[in-house]
């Protein structure tokens, strides 16, 4: 087993309360029926790389080496309801452009919501579902309010 010793990979920082904190985000994982597929899918749609670290389990990641990984595991069980997390990717360009590529891809366009305009910052975004049913968000900063 090799041990990796990444330095940028945790981030000591402080929380709001002072205390020291040395835990960081590392990876979002993924149980699914066919790993790979679904690694390459999501490596086409954010355009970063596939790394296979065991039998059956694949690490999607930034080139550049930037942000948390997603991890893609395989498991027996099929998936059952909506997701209690999901993915949101943004685009600085149409929503509707980035929409056809992921369709393109292999995801399926569930519809278009919107937010009602009296909220303090309304947005609209289209739902999809990834090759295994996995329900994701796509958004353009053109329709995005209210982001740090």
């Amino acid at each position: 087993m090799n041990r990796i010793h990444h330095p940028d990979l945790v981030r000591q920082r402080q929380s709001p309360s002072g205390a020291e904190i040395t835990a960081s985000l590392l990876a979002v994982i993924v149980d699914c029926h066919d790993p790979l597929s679904q690694a390459e899918f999501w490596a086409q749609a954010l355009a970063y790389r596939v790394s296979q670290r065991n039998r059956d389990e694949f690490q999607v990641s930034d080139p550049a080496g930037a942000g948390p990984s997603l991890y893609f595991m395989k498991v027996p069980e099929p998936k059952a309801g909506k997701n209690r997390l999901h993915l949101d990717i943004v685009t600085s360009g149409p929503m509707e452009a980035e929409v056809a590529r992921l369709a393109e891809a292999g995801a399926e366009l569930v519809e278009v919501r919107q937010d009602p305009a009296a909220l303090d910052n309304p947005d609209t975004w289209t739902v999809m579902r990834d090759p295994e049913g996995n329900e994701f968000c796509v958004t353009s900063t053109a329709t995005l309010t209210g982001w740090a």
